[in-house]
């Protein structure tokens, strides 16, 4: 019977994974190498039992942890093209189109000049705070915290107030209309 468990050796980085996850692409060549019924690929396996596959270990964690959870994440130190490359290998088409989506996305935004943002200025009382930033939806993101003191006095407790700075890049069109962000992300 085999194990729940597979250790892969990739260009001699240890990586620990599941069969399942390993299969989540029926026609890979992980699916091939380990899950399928019958004959195993003609891979070797190193003293630990761990299979050998001769590939950069570098590109192969956005791989598995693609299987392992389906959403693409990529380390900015890494080329999406290096994971293009072993997606390829792999054969896990599903990921193969998502990396060159995402190619194709970059190389349209370089493409359309540069991005350019839009800022809004918010004022709001320290208990409203928590709740603005997190509910900021839309591509808006907070930038700067300013405090402009207390305004108002309850008591004996300040009310501290603050501007809070945020932005959100425009969105050009293709006849380089700008275009404005949507109501909903209007404070």
């Amino acid at each position: 019977a085999s194990s729940k468990w597979v250790r892969l050796n990739v260009g001699g980085t240890y990586f620990v994974s599941t069969r399942q996850t390993l299969c989540r692409e029926p026609k890979s060549f992980l699916c091939r190498l380990c899950c399928q019924d019958g004959p195993e690929l003609g891979s070797d396996k190193d003293e630990t039992g761990a299979y050998l596959i001769d590939r950069d270990p570098t590109y192969f964690g956005p791989i598995l942890n693609y299987l392992r959870h389906g959403k693409l994440i990529i380390n900015k130190e890494l080329a999406e093209e290096g994971v293009l490359e072993e997606a390829e290998f792999y054969n896990i088409a599903s990921l193969v189109r998502l990396v060159k989506e995402r190619i194709r996305d970059n190389e349209n935004r370089t493409s359309q000049g540069p991005v350019k943002h839009v800022y809004r200025v918010l004022q709001c009382q320290e208990e409203e705070l928590t709740q603005m930033v997190s509910t900021m939806s839309d591509g808006w993101k907070f930038e700067q915290l300013i405090s402009i003191g207390s305004s108002y006095n309850y008591g004996n407790e300040d009310q501290a107030e603050f501007l809070c700075v945020v932005s959100r890049e425009l969105n050009n069109s293709t006849n380089g209309i700008v275009k404005e962000p949507s109501e909903k992300a209007k404070v």
